[in-house]
């Protein structure tokens, strides 16, 4: 299942949080996209900064979406332990989901929202429910640990995208 590029990938969102705590990393990805983007107009939210890149504002909905599927699959992983993950198709979502239409304020409400009832679930797991599992597609077994540490390494790759775009 696993390819060259999916261990690159891997490889890639690990380098990010390596050295640094989840937890406070995804705590801080909404105040932190918030302050980014204030009084940024919504223009440059909008503008693509090369071809076939995402802008600001279709930044915002993946990472909305992306939260979706991390609650989705804590839960199961912990429910189920050893569940299937499914893959998903980031690009089918970008246009059905209509990213480039969607407004970047409404975006981040939907992430702060699901984000902040993903960070209380966390809060209460004990130990054990920290290392269930599920095995995703493409990417193979993973702890609910280790899905807390790619999610935050996914935050800082967009954050670092986001914080170029607006040029801070």
């Amino acid at each position: 299942m696993s390819t060259p590029a999916i261990e690159a990938y891997k490889a890639r969102i690990a380098s990010f949080i390596k050295g640094r705590d989840p937890l406070p990393v995804q705590r801080q990805t909404v105040p932190t996209l918030t302050q980014l983007i204030a009084g940024v107009p919504d223009g440059k939210l909008r503008e693509r900064p090369a071809p076939g890149k995402w802008s600001v504002a279709e930044l915002l909905a993946h990472l909305a979406e992306a939260e979706i599927v991390a609650t989705w699959r804590y839960r199961q992983m912990i429910e189920h332990d050893g569940s299937p993950l499914a893959a998903y198709d980031q690009e089918l979502w970008h246009r059905l989901g209509q990213y480039p239409s969607r407004k970047p304020e409404e975006s981040l409400l939907q992430f702060r929202l699901l984000r902040e009832a993903n960070l209380q679930m966390l809060d209460k797991l004990t130990e054990q429910e920290w290392e269930r599992c599920g095995v995703h597609a493409e990417r193979g077994p993973t702890t609910v640990r280790d899905l807390v540490k790619q999610i935050a390494g996914h935050d800082l790759n967009h954050l670092e995208q986001v914080q170029k775009i607006v040029g801070q």
